[in-house]
């Protein structure tokens, strides 16, 4: 039987197998797997060999549908290879609403990255999960920082909610767009702009080229009225990530941004610090629903509810007041509070 100090030491060695296979263990749904992956993550958090090594730099990366996401974190990925770094690229595959299983297997759009001996592509499905991430990403971001990848890629589906929450997890927040005309910025909402890093408009090639660069000061002028905190002229760049092109100029900024980012250990922590903070709200979120939704007893008052609101008898913010009243009162009866010691 495998222990959590071995995935442990598998991951100090660098053993890409192992940190697969512990990906695959924090994802588990299984009770007996939860308590192994919950074991692997305190030995990772509270490890002093760990604490000595520098950080990775975390990465967001989203951007409107057809804006050649895949294709932009294989180019931008083989670039940071050439430049000496390793890289971790979790991407997200959207999961049949159906079945839960993944559609598009992002290896295959990435087979140059996936195959390099300094890379570690790990395309993992929503399961139906908000926000266009995988359940556990944080949890993977953490394994893949134990492993050493100087740089962790973390990709969304782009639905909207997914940029809030990937911006939540990472260090730096890039934006993927298109040459479209300017006002396509009117699309995009002002939030995503103001937790945007680095806006990088791609497809910029063959007749595309002298339109893509037109469209980015059309980008620089309407983002320094939409999102003044930004230095827009130094963080909109072009570039073909079909070509390859304009990628040296994206990671000299984000070496840039790194380098004022570690500079200062207090706003570097404080970073850190903050997304711990929302990990421990969304864990205690999705804790409190898990309770809910298995719980027999509540089982049982959800189907009543349900039927008072669709029939009309009540109003649906009205049953939910009921429904969290009930759920406090379940929580905290003698015979439920019996039943959680012997599960924990």
């Amino acid at each position: 039987m495998i222990h959590a100090t071995d995935f442990y030491q598998g991951i100090l060695k660098q053993n890409v197998s192992m940190l697969g296979r512990a990906i695959t263990l924090v994802e588990s749904d299984l009770p007996e797997k939860q308590v192994l992956a919950r074991e692997l993550l305190h030995l990772i958090m509270t490890s002093k060999e760990l604490c000595l090594r520098a950080p990775s730099i975390r990465l967001g990366i989203s951007g409107i549908p057809g804006g050649g996401k895949s294709t932009f974190i294989e180019s931008f990925g083989m670039a940071l290879i050439e430049e000496g770094k390793s890289v971790a690229v979790l991407a997200i595959d959207p999961s049949s609403n159906l079945s839960g299983g993944s559609i598009l297997g992002d290896k295959t759009r990435m087979r140059k990255l996936s195959a390099h001996d300094k890379a570690f592509v790990r395309p993992s499905p929503t399961q139906g999960s908000l926000g266009g991430v995988a359940p556990r990403t944080r949890e993977a971001i953490i394994l893949c920082e134990a492993f050493g990848f100087d740089y962790i890629l973390v990709e969304t589906v782009g639905v909207g909610q997914s940029e809030v929450i990937v911006s939540e997890m990472v260090d730096l927040f890039l934006l993927l767009v298109i040459p479209a005309a300017g006002d396509e910025l009117q699309g995009i909402k002002r939030g995503i702009l103001e937790m945007t890093d680095i806006l990088i408009i791609n497809k910029a090639d063959g007749i595309l080229k002298d339109r893509a660069a037109a469209i980015k000061l059309e980008y620089i002028r309407a983002l320094s009225i939409l999102a003044r905190k930004k230095h827009w002229e130094e963080s909109t760049f072009t570039c073909s990530a079909l070509y390859s092109m304009g990628m040296k100029e994206i990671i000299s900024y984000i070496e840039v941004l790194k380098q004022k980012l570690t500079a200062s250990s207090d706003d570097f922590h404080r970073k850190r610090r903050d997304q711990l903070l929302v990990w421990l709200w969304k864990a205690s979120e999705e804790k409190i629903l898990c309770d809910l939704k298995e719980s027999k007893e509540m089982k049982k008052i959800l189907h009543q509810t349900k039927e008072r609101v669709l029939s009309g008898e009540e109003l649906p913010y009205v049953a939910a007041e009921k429904v969290v009243n009930a759920f406090y009162e379940v929580m905290s009866s003698s015979a439920y509070q019996t039943l959680r010691s012997k599960n924990d």
